[in-house]
């Protein structure tokens, strides 16, 4: 199996369990956050649900510089907003993924950064490593946010809590 193929399989994998998160996010409270340092909760679904679509830039580009940047967030008004979203980049992180030769994930260097300072150097592989584990990462920042809002957690590597079957 190439890296590729491999890359491949966890994304289609970790996108179910992305896709039943965000089906559970409640748009009655996409403003609220638990603290005044975090993301409302619609940033934060928002940012979950376009991070497949990092891996076109990722495999595309040489680096992202912050300095130049003007982002602008996806505008998500609705629970459909927010799936229809999810799956646009997920298509097109699945698109540019198999596309990829494993030459380009080894040998080809991404790099991010904020104006001259790097921020990461990385091959394209470690690099598209660090975006599924940001995946991981917020899509547990959404669970406490959801527990918080008592909405039921779906299981991800295994039943939680909530799940009939615990």
């Amino acid at each position: 199996m190439t890296f590729t193929e491999s890359l491949l399989r966890e994304m289609e994998k970790e996108s179910a369990t992305t896709r039943k998160m965000l089906e559970r996010v409640p748009a009655d409270h996409y403003d609220w956050k638990p603290h005044e340092k975090s993301m409302s909760l619609r940033q934060l679904a928002t940012h979950v649900a376009e991070i497949p679509g990092w891996t076109p830039t990722v495999l595309n580009t040489t680096e992202m510089d912050f300095a130049k940047m003007d982002y602008k967030p996806h505008p998500v008004n609705s629970p459909a907003d927010l799936i229809q979203y999810f799956e646009t980049s997920l298509d097109k992180g699945k698109k540019a993924l198999a596309a990829a030769s494993d030459n380009q994930l080894l040998n080809e260097t991404w790099t991010m950064r904020n104006g001259d300072t790097i921020l990461a150097k990385d091959s394209k592989l470690d690099t598209l490593r660090d975006c599924f584990c940001q995946v991981v990462h917020h899509r547990a920042q959404l669970g406490v946010y959801l527990r918080l809002l008592n909405v039921p957690i779906p299981g991800s590597y295994g039943p939680s809590a909530d799940d009939a079957s615990f």
